[in-house]
């Protein structure tokens, strides 16, 4: 996901940020695989224990607003209607409220704006990032899963793309994702050697960086790995993966830095989610049970 460093999906880009519809026509499981694939958390019940522990100021508004760049399959985007959310964070950001004692009000939102406002329009950020001492100079996170990186091309690999050598390809990946400080780095390696300039391709939203890859205008993608290998799911014939990192970096919900109460909260609640199995449950039915981890932690030694 990552977006990483999300860390880094199949949709066209919306013009509008906001609040997005919770639900889509009647019959639109029938219709969309997507839809279908979503985990039920109807019968995730409120935990008084963890509900007891929400902010009063937000408890009394019955939401937990969170904060996501619905463009970042299959953690989060829209459905084939164009306006029902789904994915697996987004699974999971439902469950999140539900043991809360809330509903969850899923906020879309470009992926770089969305740090900014978390304390302020978002009670929480969940959207694959990546947990980084940049970003937790802004905000704490609680732990929920690992990701690593992946280069993909398109089938074939017909620019012949090296990941230990892009010099003198395109790169396309989201903006603000730690896959752009990377590549940000190897393009400075690449000046210093006088090879041939990396290019990096940013774009606001995942599913514009998949489609120029897809379309030429890209030699190579970098993204999260769960994101690369649903890309290459939703284009059967058209990509592949050429690499994996071989690490892994933690991904986090995101609360307002020193909001000691609401990262109680959300701690909690993602806790309750693990031990009840309901953590992983959303995880298979999504096909991205290596992103689990055993035990979610608070801002986590780097």
């Amino acid at each position: 996901m990552f977006k990483s460093m999300k860390p880094v999906a199949i949709v066209a880009s919306l013009v509008m940020i906001g609040s997005i519809a919770a639900c889509g026509p009647a019959d639109s499981k029938k219709a969309d695989p997507d839809v279908a694939r979503s985990y039920d958390v109807s019968h995730v019940q409120k935990d008084d224990a963890v509900a007891a522990l929400v902010p009063a100021e937000v408890a009394k508004t019955g939401e937990l607003t969170v904060g996501v760049n619905v463009s970042y399959a299959p953690a989060e985007f829209f459905a084939a209607d164009g306006k029902t959310p789904v994915g697996y964070e987004i699974d999971f950001s439902k469950a999140l409220a539900k043991v809360m004692g809330l509903k969850a009000k899923i906020m879309h939102a470009q992926f770089d704006s969305i740090i900014p406002a978390i304390g302020s329009k978002y009670n929480v950020g969940i959207s694959g990032f990546t947990v980084n001492a940049e970003r937790m100079k802004s905000v704490d996170f609680i732990t929920y899963a690992n990701a690593g990186l992946s280069f993909e091309v398109r089938k074939g690999n017909p620019t012949n793309v090296d990941p230990k050598n892009l010099c003198g390809k395109k790169v396309t990946l989201e903006t603000g994702t730690v896959g752009e400080p990377i590549m940000e780095e190897a393009k400075k390696q690449c000046a210093a050697k006088g090879d041939k300039p990396l290019e990096i391709m940013s774009f606001k939203e995942q599913t514009d960086a998949t489609t120029a890859l897809i379309s030429g205008r890209a030699d190579v993608m970098y993204a999260d790995t769960p994101v690369a290998g649903y890309a290459s799911i939703k284009n059967p014939g058209k990509l592949e993966i050429l690499e994996n990192s071989k690490d892994s970096e933690p991904m986090g919900a995101a609360v307002k830095k020193g909001d000691t109460a609401m990262l109680k909260a959300v701690k909690a609640g993602i806790d309750k989610l693990m031990k009840s199995g309901v953590y992983k449950d959303i995880l298979k039915k999504w096909g991205v049970e290596d992103v689990a981890i055993e035990k979610s932690v608070v801002n986590p030694k780097l």
